[in-house]
């Protein structure tokens, strides 16, 4: 008794009373007592038989699921904001998968934050300006700062500074028009544009409608767009790779953060401005 007290972290009582407990239920005893300790009975015996195969298929189910959880097969959730899906990402999304072809990745453009908790995603890319704001069940791996600018088409930029009509501002709807474009260095039309979503934006900025505020890695490479010069960057925030407590000890989903936060410790100075 005491050496398998001893086993199972519990004191000799404990295992005294489930052994009373188990022959109750079963209606039979499955132990000789004797003085120089505990025999099984034919009862026990075969009670032992089947105790040794249900372990056996519980370690088989452990090994299954847990193989499965390290393997780098499977489906990967990640969802992340339009511009970096399209703009920044997809490239660094491509080697991903060249490396791991049997992870089934599905990728989800949103601005919204998915349930992790919920299993709507695995990973979810975010630009969040206070860590604070999280649900505190989420890991968080911090990326690099991400600053955005003001931008016009390079025709549009020129012939307003040539004396030419103030621009319109450009915006997703349900924004607003941010006060500097009332009064200020740069003021703009009081008839604003917008678009519904962040690809019209950008088309309209290139066709010279107007003036936007979007991120630097977006409008930086952009050879139709310019940066307007003599205006400060807004800090949007770092750029976070978030996941959930047991979602993220999964094989693929470390590979994936870990492979992710090295490409964006690299686009540091762009993301920057």
């Amino acid at each position: 008794m005491r050496a398998a007290a001893k086993r199972l972290g519990v004191n000799h009582a404990t295992v005294l009373r489930r052994i009373a407990q188990l022959e109750d239920r079963l209606g039979t005893h499955m132990f000789e007592r004797l003085p120089s300790g505990y025999r099984l009975t034919p009862a026990g015996e075969e009670v032992l038989e089947f105790a040794a195969q249900m372990e056996a298929s519980s370690l088989q189910l452990e090994t299954r699921v847990f193989g499965r959880d390290q393997s780098v097969r499977g489906l990967l959730r990640v969802t992340l904001p339009p511009p970096l899906a399209a703009h920044l990402l997809m490239p660094d999304l491509a080697d991903f998968v060249r490396l791991h072809p049997g992870i089934e990745m599905e990728i989800l453009p949103s601005g919204a934050l998915a349930n992790l908790t919920n299993r709507e995603a695995d990973v979810a890319i975010r630009v969040v300006y206070d860590r604070e704001t999280l649900p505190p069940n989420l890991y968080g791996i911090k990326g690099p700062a991400l600053y955005g600018g003001f931008y016009m088409s390079s025709a549009r930029l020129v012939e307003w500074r040539m004396g030419g009509k103030d621009p319109r501002w450009i915006g997703i709807s349900g924004e607003g028009v941010p006060v500097w474009t009332r009064a200020g260095e740069l003021r703009t039309t009081g008839t604003p544009f917008w678009t519904t979503d962040f690809a019209a934006q950008i088309a309209a900025v290139r066709q010279g409608i107007g003036i936007t505020a979007i991120p630097c890695f977006v409008g930086d490479p952009d050879p139709l767009l310019e940066r307007v010069p003599d205006m400060d960057l807004q800090l949007y925030g770092p750029v976070w790779l978030l996941t959930q407590g047991e979602t993220r000890k999964t094989k693929r989903v470390r590979l994936f953060t870990e492979f992710l936060s090295r490409r964006l410790d690299a686009y540091a100075p762009l993301l920057a401005g």
